[in-house]
């Protein structure tokens, strides 16, 4: 049964504006409802909390408020996604060098470290560690940094991004991978997938803020606590996996006589092969392990003529819950703009698609569970789609908007990719904006957000994200804009990445607005988005064409 709470500001919410036609986005609409999601109420939205509860009761009320059909499989409003969650406890972990003297590694300081196994315990005793510059098997790239090196029992460690992000000119790299732009390869979850497809037992990754993305902070938010859907036997991952800090790695590496500057050079060229660390890794952690089940919240506009044809709009209602005391006491990480303000943004498109004249084809509205522990709902839903992949027209996502207020542009992130590009540039237009492409490609945003999981499976894809660049806003410009980035990124993944009163959010709205025409478009039959040509996902949707005419 829906709490008073909930009942009353969904009942608010559908009060507001209630008078005006609705078309175009509404930033009152927008501020009210991140307001609610991003209260102590919703105890900062965790996956397997009474946050979730409260957050999905109130996703689906607001859905029916507006009149939509249930978008889940057998009628209902959600998807059930099964799922691990891991929390490791307290234990010695240490490098053992060639002498047999131990260096304790301090978590988070110096290391931070999760699984998403089920095994009760993680008991690693001094594992030989292996160098493999940056992981990268790339065929069509000429490249392999393994070159058949055996890891099983073994603890690989990687160097973060893609070998072609710090590769001068005349290096092996240059070039081979889209220059600075991080690939899929550059991404962690790549890495550690290779880690498991290879038998390692641990894979470790030297951070590196320019070539993550993002600081340490960042890394060890999970504070040592992860998730994982709920996989096969033959679906394997590795058993533990993180981060270590970039100078604790280099005083490991000088102790043991080796310079990870100068390999981090060497893992430049195709020649590469991996290293053979004069040291062990050794690690005793408990771990806790439930089993939990979360949800998708998915809803629908059925299409009139094509209604098996599906636009899918997206956000991620997840942030990640409590944690330990920050300033002033709070523990509460409420993810006000990451990705309460992309919910909003959804639940303003789902308002102006109803309000219109149906369209030829279905229009499917999605807020997915555990965007924050791996993109884990969206991708159970790609491996349980709801609506064939085949004839999903595209994926539009929504994570992350800037709150500064009118913008002269749009920040464009994969530029490139697909033709969605010039519908959004014909969108921008028509709101007298201009295109720019993401300022950060090095940070591979392309591959964090959720709209990644149907792009795996070759459905074209555009993400609206913020952390992309500075926006040039109307009042202040870039350097405005930079100013509001920089104080975004202040509180990323943290308890002040709260809703404020103060947000200008007529800017997010213009943004949702892009996708409301974008929408239209693709709503409309025949249209068809294509993947660029040299494009890693145009193979993958090239194989069901047939689906599509």
């Amino acid at each position: 049964m829906m709490t008073r709470k909930v009942l009353l500001a969904v009942s608010a919410i559908a009060l507001l504006g209630a008078a005006k036609a609705p078309v175009s986005p509404d930033p009152s609409r927008l501020s009210e409802t991140v307001k609610v999601l991003a209260s102590d109420a919703f105890e900062g939205r965790n996956p397997g909390t009474a946050g979730e509860t409260k957050t999905v009761e109130y996703l689906v009320a607001r859905f029916k408020a507006l009149g939509l059909q249930p978008g889940g499989p057998d009628g209902k409003w959600v998807q059930t996604v099964p799922m691990i969650h891991t929390r490791l406890g307290d234990g010695p972990i240490a490098v053992i060098g060639a002498d047999g003297k131990r260096v304790p590694l301090a978590r988070p300081a110096d290391i931070n470290l999760t699984t998403v196994g089920a095994a009760p315990k993680i008991d690693i005793s001094g594992a030989p560690m292996v160098f493999v510059g940056y992981g990268v098997n790339a065929p069509e790239a000429k490249w392999d940094d393994f070159k058949g090196v055996d890891l099983k029992g073994k603890v690989a460690v990687f160097l973060v991004n893609d070998p072609d992000f710090e590769a001068a000119a005349g290096d092996d790299a240059s070039g081979r991978f889209g220059g600075k732009r991080m690939t899929y390869y550059g991404r962690g979850t790549y890495k550690f997938d290779e880690a498991a497809r290879r038998g390692a037992v641990a894979a470790l990754i030297v951070h590196d803020t320019g070539g993550a993305g993002y600081g340490w902070s960042t890394v060890s938010a999970n504070q040592g606590e992860n998730y994982d859907i709920v996989r096969g036997p033959d679906d394997r991952r590795v058993p533990l996996q993180g981060w270590i800090a970039h100078d604790v790695a280099d005083r490991l590496f000088a102790g043991a006589g080796l310079d990870l500057n100068a390999l981090r050079v060497a893992a430049r060229s195709a020649s590469f092969k991996p290293v053979e660390l004069p040291m062990r890794f050794a690690a005793s952690l408990p771990v806790q392990i439930d089993r939990i089940e979360s949800a998708n919240v998915l809803a629908k506009l059925p299409g009139r003529t094509r209604p098996n044809e599906s636009v899918m709009f997206g956000a991620h209602w997840d942030a990640y819950g409590k944690g330990q005391p920050e300033a002033g006491g709070k523990t509460i990480r409420p993810g006000a703009n990451d990705d309460a303000l992309g919910v909003a943004g959804v639940l303003e498109l789902a308002r102006l698609f109803k309000a219109g004249a149906q369209p030829d084809r279905s229009m499917v509205f999605a807020l997915w569970t555990g965007e924050e522990r791996g993109l884990l709902g969206s991708e159970y839903y790609a491996t349980h789609p709801v609506y064939p992949l085949a004839t999903t027209v595209a994926n539009l996502t929504l994570d992350i908007l800037q709150t500064a207020g009118p913008a002269k542009d749009v920040i464009l992130v994969g530029a490139g990719n697909s033709t969605l590009d010039t519908l959004l540039a014909e969108a921008a237009t028509a709101q007298g904006r201009t295109i720019t492409p993401e300022t950060f490609s090095e940070r591979g945003l392309f591959y964090r957000a959720d709209h990644f999981s149907v792009v795996r499976k070759g459905v074209p894809s555009l993400l609206l994200m913020a952390l992309g660049g500075a926006p040039d806003l109307k009042a202040g410009g870039r350097v405005a804009g930079q100013k509001w980035l920089d104080g975004y990124m202040a509180c990323y993944h943290k308890t002040c990445d709260e809703w404020s009163a103060s947000w200008d959010l007529r800017g997010a709205a213009e943004d949702v607005g892009l996708f409301h025409v974008m929408g239209a478009r693709l709503a409309k039959a025949g249209v068809w988005p294509e993947w660029s040509a040299g494009s890693e996902f145009q193979g993958v949707r090239s194989t069901t064409k047939a689906s599509r005419r």
